[in-house]
């Protein structure tokens, strides 16, 4: 058990059976009154953010959560197939529970958050950039380049980014796997 005295950024809450990450909190001491504690609160199945005050000195159930690396190995009818790295135990994880999911290709290390007593998967991070190859695109019109421009790109894992005028088929580009944004060419 924790108090509100305890509140990290990132610390994992369970709250009437369901986890939260807290994004922020602030304790604020008012003039007149008691003390209080206001988060911001992420549902880790949802992603929803959920904001809540706390009586200062409350106790909460603080969830130890690990991080672990996985690597992907294919996808089947039952999720996406991953190994740890450390023991190769084999797990599946549903797409849901894996932020950037379109831009996941084999051999990817992905970050997992998994629940230290029931060794449950929270969910999935994959890395901030990967760098994948460009299958298909219109091509760009030479000189073209006075605007900033962005057209749409399929990249070899199915997915479809805008990228700017320059990039032909088969150059390798790196995405942010956040938002889906194009970052930059790799040569």
């Amino acid at each position: 058990m924790a108090t509100t005295a305890d509140f990290k950024n990132g610390m994992c809450l369970d709250i009437d059976g369901t986890y939260y990450f807290i994004v922020e909190f602030l304790h604020v001491k008012p003039g007149k009154g008691p003390a209080f504690v206001r988060t911001k609160l992420k549902n880790v199945v949802t992603g929803r953010i959920l904001d809540k005050t706390w009586n200062s000195g409350v106790k909460v159930e603080e969830v130890r959560i690990e991080r672990r690396p996985y690597q992907y190995l294919y996808k089947d009818d039952m999720g996406y197939n991953f190994m740890n790295t450390e023991t190769y135990d084999q797990i599946s994880i549903p797409g849901e529970s894996i932020e950037g999911v379109q831009f996941l290709k084999e051999g990817d290390i992905c970050e997992a958050q998994v629940h230290a007593a029931t060794e449950t998967i929270l969910t999935c991070e994959m890395p901030v950039n990967v760098v994948l190859e460009v299958t298909y695109t219109e091509p760009g019109m030479k000189g073209d380049t006075a605007t900033n421009t962005l057209k749409p790109a399929t990249v070899e894992t199915g997915a479809e980014v805008r990228v700017p005028l320059f990039i032909e088929t088969g150059d390798k580009v790196k995405i942010d796997t956040r938002d889906g944004s194009y970052v930059e060419r790799v040569k």
